[in-house]
């Protein structure tokens, strides 16, 4: 891809994150939601193979809808109040249209379908701007809207997520898919504490995107793309797959590391909303991603007995680790300690 291409497309979507993050008006988040979009069809798309075009189609397609349906949403709010506010919604149809277009464009069950196969179509770092960079403008119109929004419907979606991420995971091969369903789950673990506590859903996602970044990157340096390829790495990069499988286990919210703190808040939080049961409900479907997250941390570890992959690909490429590896998972590993420091800004 040309340097210059690249750099614009990356320019654009910094400069759309923070229009829409920073933004108080709906046209103004509107549209820098629209940059974002128009900003990585480019970069999933640059191999020109025809499963990255599909993927970007999909993506666009998706996108484009989820964008006019918010739109459209703001609108007749507008239309019926006057006020052009994100934090003043409060027409009921505009809410149940803002909730529609915030989960297709997170990925939330049952507009979950185009995720896996975008992610599945583009590349490792593609894949990690997917699933974290870009769900942050949609989260944070989530975190303002919060109020407003129906919080029935949304439970209703954060645990049917939950549900599906865990068990369409369990059957998946390739990487790529089965952390693309294991961000709808951890989606569905931030919409359902989304109008009871907000901070604690800014809060997950900050830690979901720490982990989510230290495994991608962890995966783009080994070249790992399937589950038979993961345990011929454990002879080439052994510290990396180490620190790969805490990073994984982190991410299932194991005790004591860092992934557990998102959980254990929002367990503790519904508890004291009196949503017994829907706290009873996800921590029982986060032991569906714990069981593939254990399958990928064998896996990483070479517990399982040795397969011969017929590929010289894996055995003579170059392989300079990030920089960003070191403290992002040290971060993923040890930021539970530091708890009580994080509970008094919430």
């Amino acid at each position: 891809m040309n340097p210059y291409a690249k750099l614009i497309s990356i320019s654009s979507l910094l400069l759309g994150t923070t229009i829409t993050i920073s933004s108080n008006h709906w046209v103004m988040a509107w549209t820098g939601l629209e940059i974002n979009t128009l900003a990585i069809i480019p970069l999933i798309s640059k191999s020109h193979h025809p499963r990255a075009i599909e993927a970007t189609i999909k993506y666009f397609l998706v996108q484009a809808t989820a964008s006019a349906l918010l739109l459209f949403s703001s609108m007749s709010n507008a239309w019926a109040t006057g006020q052009w506010d994100i934090t003043q919604l409060t027409h009921p149809t505009s809410c149940l249209l803002l909730t529609i277009a915030i989960a297709m464009k997170l990925g939330l069950v049952p507009f979950h379908f185009w995720f896996p196969e975008v992610l599945q179509g583009s590349s490792m770092t593609i894949a990690l701007l997917l699933s974290t960079a870009l769900k942050f403008p949609p989260i944070t119109i989530l975190f303002l809207t919060s109020h407003s929004l129906n919080p029935t419907l949304l439970t209703t979606m954060a645990v049917t997520s939950a549900a599906l991420g865990g068990w369409m995971g369990l059957n998946q091969t390739q990487i790529r898919k089965i952390l693309a369903f294991s961000s709808i789950s951890h989606m569905g673990w931030m919409t359902i504490i989304t109008t009871y506590n907000p901070n604690l859903t800014l809060l997950t996602f900050y830690l979901y995107t720490l982990m989510t970044a230290t495994v991608f990157l962890t995966l783009n340096t080994t070249k790992v793309l399937k589950l038979t390829t993961m345990m011929t790495s454990w002879t080439k990069t052994p510290m990396l797959n180490a620190t790969l499988m805490l990073a994984l286990l982190s991410l299932a919210g194991l005790p004591p590391l860092t992934g557990f703190l998102p959980k254990w808040l929002i367990i503790q939080e519904l508890t004291k909303q009196e949503m017994t049961t829907a706290a009873t409900t996800m921590a029982m479907l986060s032991l569906l991603g714990l069981f593939f997250y254990l399958r990928l941390a064998y896996y990483s570890t070479i517990t399982l007995p040795p397969n011969t992959v017929n590929h010289m690909k894996q055995w003579h490429v170059d392989k300079p680790t990030s920089t960003l590896i070191p403290p992002l998972t040290s971060m993923t590993i040890l930021l539970l300690p530091l708890s009580p420091m994080i509970l008094t800004t919430l």
